[in-house]
């Protein structure tokens, strides 16, 4: 009952429809038109949905099974944001998404503080027409971020349709992400500090799994706390490479995270007391030790210049085809140096 690809969508209103139009439209509207409730929302508003002849502009207004509505999708709309030519490695590309390795101090998405210079607009370059339009808009569509300083994989939406089933993956924690870590001490279960620590827990293999809320800081809006109470449910799952130093002073460690909030892994390992090196945000600044490193590592890691943060790993199933994909991300030169710096 639709022409997705057309300039007009025809939407019939099925059983035991909601309450509200805005919600009967969002539920009815065929799944590879992939319009959002907002964007539906948004649609109203701008008086692109009609019942006939007349404009349904009333998000709220009841409606009744076997309505007919017709939304009027223009081209997507330009954005104010800069196209920039900005280099990119790109793991994988087709014309539903794009997979980049991301380097340390790109900043993934425009700010206040970063106007320009991002991985959005160099991203809004490099694919340029291949952009069909996410929310109305011709831009990249953002599904995760990585910190400005973390380097590695993240994976983009160049279409609506693969935002919305991306979104999904990540919402219900199906997508595998992993990241290597490089962290002050070494988090073992013999560790009886770490068995008072609140939200702690082991699991077979020596997994620590951390489990607590996260929210934002109540006097740094800039940082991330945990909490117990409030807040949104974040895990991660923790496991020892490779430790360094006699005695050991540091840790290589994988991350897995069950849940993807702001900043996640180094509040968690900040939380348990094994905050990553070169963190200056989370108390990542523990004097290295000359005498368990050897002095030339010590200096090494104590001039690191980001958090030793990468993300190695990533893992989901293609939004249209179905095709499960799998990218591993090598580290990079300045966190590879600072690993053989330490030695085996």
């Amino acid at each position: 009952m639709s022409d997705a690809t057309g300039r007009f969508l025809r939407v019939v209103i099925g059983p035991n429809p909601p309450d509200r139009l805005d919600k009967a439209l969002a539920r009815d509207v065929p799944e590879e038109a992939a319009l959002s409730r907002s964007r539906i929302a948004r649609l109203l508003a701008e008086g692109a949905v009609t019942k006939g002849a007349a404009p349904a502009t009333d998000a709220k207004a009841k409606v009744a099974e076997g309505e007919i509505y017709t939304i009027t999708l223009g081209p997507a709309g330009e954005v104010a944001t800069a196209a920039e030519a900005i280099p990119l490695e790109v793991v994988w590309e087709d014309d539903d998404l794009i997979v980049i390795d991301k380097p340390a101090g790109l900043v993934v998405h425009p700010a206040p503080g970063s106007p320009a210079g991002t991985l959005v607009n160099a991203l809004l370059h490099h694919c340029g027409a291949t952009l069909s339009g996410v929310g109305g808009e011709r831009r990249p569509g953002i599904v995760h971020r990585i910190d400005k300083d973390t380097s590695g994989l993240l994976v983009v939406a160049k279409t609506d349709r693969a935002h919305h089933a991306l979104a999904r993956q990540f919402e219900k924690h199906e997508v595998e992400r992993r990241y290597l870590a490089l962290v002050h001490g070494v988090p073992d279960r013999s560790d009886p500090r770490l068995a008072g620590v609140k939200g702690v827990s082991f699991e077979p293999g020596g997994i620590l799994r951390i489990a607590t809320q996260l929210a934002r800081h109540r006097t740094d809006r800039q940082r991330q706390a945990v909490l117990f109470h409030g807040g949104r449910h974040a895990v991660t799952r923790v496991r020892v490479v490779a430790p360094f130093g006699q005695p050991p002073a540091l840790a290589l460690v994988e991350c897995r995270l069950e849940t993807g909030r702001t900043h996640q892994i180094r509040v968690h390992m900040a939380h348990v007391g094994h905050g990553l090196v070169g963190d200056r945000t989370y108390g990542g600044r523990r004097k290295p030790s000359a005498a368990a490193l050897g002095p030339e590592a010590a200096l090494a890691v104590a001039a690191f210049p980001r958090q030793a943060l990468h993300a190695a790993t990533l893992g989901f199933i293609h939004p249209v085809t179905g095709a499960e994909l799998h990218f591993t991300s090598d580290l990079p030169a300045d966190f590879s140096g600072l690993l053989a710096c330490l030695g085996s």
